[in-house]
């Protein structure tokens, strides 16, 4: 399992293209991929999931990942994060 940091850089708040993006980007890998914010988990393959987090510029999360593929997943995750 991997835990990595993440400082979300948006030019605008996480409206729903990017969401979608981000559920795609995370459903490329066969491992496990969350987001946690504060104490809130949720499934990065979810858009249902990823909508409730309300994510906004500067907002700091954690990409969780487990499996296979999980140190591709977790670069992956962070590169689109950070490139909003």
């Amino acid at each position: 399992m991997i835990e990595t940091p993440v400082i979300i850089n948006l030019t605008k708040d996480l409206d729903v293209r990017p969401m979608a993006l981000l559920v795609n980007e995370a459903s490329r890998y066969d491992c496990q991929v969350f987001i946690r914010v504060e104490n809130k988990t949720i499934s990065a393959k979810s858009i249902m999931g990823v909508m409730s987090l309300r994510l906004n510029q500067g907002d700091e999360v954690t990409i969780v990942t487990d499996g296979a593929d999980e140190e591709k997943a977790a670069e992956g995750i962070k590169n689109f994060l950070s490139s909003l």
